[in-house]
């Protein structure tokens, strides 16, 4: 079908969104052209504003609108215990669990020699500096449970054993409520790997 050119460059726009396809660009753009002009502009100038606004701290790396960021530069934090995680959204669902008190340090990527992203592609460096001098005692790998996840925990753990700092890796395994009847292999194995005592 054939649309007039603003609304072309409307679905276009939104097609080239993750995880945004056909009909739901068109969906969407449909549903802009339907809200009143003041909505619409507010949802632009949202958008304007969380990108002229929106940064990175320059200590962990995730986005925030101040530097140091509110985690960062929190006195109510552990900054003895980093997490390092893949992405700024793992931040969030980390934090949506409201049980871990450290800090963070925010990766952007994880090693894949088969895509050319290599350790000088992602923070690793950043990381290392910032924990030489530093009184920090163990750093949570909290990177996704895949070959590059896997791969990425792995190299900085061997990267900082020398520096005595203790690394853990977060357990894989079965998800509450799942049946083993439905689980795959490997999350079995890692169920079964990640196993501790009870009672």
């Amino acid at each position: 079908m054939q649309y007039i050119a603003p609304l072309a460059k409307l679905i276009e726009h939104f097609r080239a969104l993750p995880g945004i396809g056909s009909k739901t660009a068109v969906r969407l753009a449909y549903h802009i052209l339907d809200m009143d002009a003041a909505q619409a502009k507010a949802l632009a100038n949202a958008i304007v504003e969380a990108k002229e606004k929106i940064g990175y701290c320059n200590t962990c790396f995730n986005l925030s609108d101040r530097d140091p960021c509110q985690i960062c530069g929190s006195e109510a934090r552990d900054h003895s215990v980093i997490c390092v995680v893949e992405q700024p959204q793992d931040v969030a669902a980390m934090e949506r669990m409201k049980d871990y008190r450290g800090v963070y340090h925010v990766l952007h990527g994880a090693l894949s020699p088969l895509e050319g992203v290599g350790p000088e592609d992602i923070r690793i460096k950043e990381l290392v500096s910032r924990l030489y001098g530093s009184d920090v005692k163990e750093v949570i790998m909290a990177t996704n449970p895949n070959v590059e996840g896997e791969a990425t925990a792995m190299y900085i753990a061997r990267l900082l054993k020398p520096a005595g700092i203790k690394v853990t890796r977060i357990a894989h395994g079965l998800p509450v409520g799942g049946d083993l009847e439905y689980a795959d292999e490997v999350t079995l194995s890692k169920a079964m790997e990640n196993r501790r005592e009870i009672g």
